[in-house]
């Protein structure tokens, strides 16, 4: 299992030459090589995790891609074919079997609605939590998406989701909100606290890829 970053907090995951998106938005460059997608996951409404264009670029050369998301994803994308997926779900599509968790994004303050979001384990391997920092009950997880920057976050909880999950690999995500300056101070304290856990930190940037 191969898995390229993106820009932001889009993923690519690759199976036996089949493709599997996870929240290609707004921050992340308009996608192109799209062919033999079996899904695309979309953990919530935020446009950084989803656009039309981005979903029509993967339906245009893969039409039969199944798209997953939580209710609140399914009320935004309108005329998409969403197929609503709740915490506890697992379902198998193609070469992925995808087992969900968690049902809120973060707070992001008091003022703004808590909408839903999901994470997601592909193939028992890796787990990307969206923005949330749900831990997955009962997973010793492989590989972890952290991620490193954002108004829901402050760094102190992104160290403490690493060492409750105590992944074997992490790689950040997330991040097109920070300066370089930012990324390298994250990707740091992230690396600590997986080191601290007993695992090791992957310092992945868009378009590379590690095997899963």
């Amino acid at each position: 299992m191969k898995l390229t970053k993106l820009e932001h907090a889009a993923l690519i995951v690759e199976v036996a030459g089949r493709k599997l998106f996870i929240d290609p938005g707004s921050y992340t460059t308009a996608l192109t090589d799209t062919a033999r997608a079996d899904a695309i996951v979309i953990t919530h409404e935020h446009p950084d995790h989803w656009t039309p264009e981005q979903l029509d670029r993967i339906i245009a050369l893969s039409p039969d891609v199944r798209i997953l998301g939580p209710a609140g994803v399914a009320a935004a994308a309108q005329g998409y074919p969403v197929e609503v997926v709740h915490e506890g779900d697992t379902v198998t599509v193609g070469e992925f079997t995808l087992r969900f968790f968690g049902s809120t994004h973060a707070v992001i303050h008091s003022s703004i609605p808590v909408i839903d979001n999901v994470g997601v384990l592909v193939n028992d391997r890796l787990y990307y939590a969206g923005d949330a920092f749900t831990v997955p009950a009962g997973v010793a997880v492989d590989t972890l998406a952290v991620p490193a920057g954002a108004p829901w976050l402050k760094i102190s909880e992104v160290i403490d989701y690493v060492l409750a999950v105590k992944p074997r690999r992490t790689f950040p995500t997330h991040e097109m909100l920070l300066s370089r300056a930012g990324k390298d101070l994250s990707n740091l304290r992230i690396a600590a606290a997986t080191e601290q856990a007993g695992g090791e930190f992957f310092v992945l940037e868009p378009n590379e890829s590690l095997d899963l």
